[in-house]
């Protein structure tokens, strides 16, 4: 079973309608969602604040590059235009981190395909994946590549508190229930 960790993130439109329709494309897939945190942008790129989650979610017919192509399916349903690096956009899912779950083990899936880095190489950077990932998995650890692998919290504590401290929650919901 494959079990993936996805950030959605949306600041154009109707920015909540974008995230809420990630929720309801990957239905009993989910495993835990995140609270909806307001964040700025990242990247230098002059917009509005995003809305941002964090999704879990397992299907055992879904290898990591069908998590990344539904993804992609998902962000042209809802306009996604790639036009600027880092830019504004309507809906951005991006593939975080993914395991294969087998009775006796959990493998974390690693891949430097031109397509798919796993996990996300900039991850550990970026405090809007961070907060809500630790609010659904308190526990996840994070290995990047040169460095060993690291509670969230401590990859947290590595950042900027500035930057931490603009990841905001919310009392949007994405109307998932367990």
């Amino acid at each position: 079973m494959t079990r993936v960790v996805l950030s959605i993130g949306s600041n154009l439109g109707d920015r909540l309608a974008h995230l809420r329709s990630v929720v309801a494309a990957l239905g009993p897939r989910l495993v835990a969602v995140s609270s909806v945190y307001s964040t700025p942008p990242w990247g230098g790129v002059p917009q509005q604040d995003y809305l941002n989650a964090v999704l879990v979610a397992e299907d055992p017919a879904l290898e990591p590059s069908d998590w990344l192509r539904l993804g992609q399916q998902l962000e042209q349903a809802a306009g996604r235009v790639r036009e600027v690096r880092w830019g504004a956009r309507t809906l951005d899912v991006d593939l975080v981190f993914a395991e294969q779950r087998r009775r006796d083990a959990r493998v974390v899936v690693r891949s430097l395909d031109p397509v798919l880095t796993l996990p996300h190489p900039e991850a550990h950077h970026r405090a809007f994946v961070l907060v809500p990932w630790l609010e659904v998995d308190p526990d996840a650890e994070l290995e990047v590549t040169g460095a060993a692998a690291r509670s969230l919290r401590e990859w947290l504590s590595a950042l900027d508190s500035a930057e931490v401290a603009g990841v905001r929650r919310t009392e949007l919901t994405l109307g998932w229930t367990p």
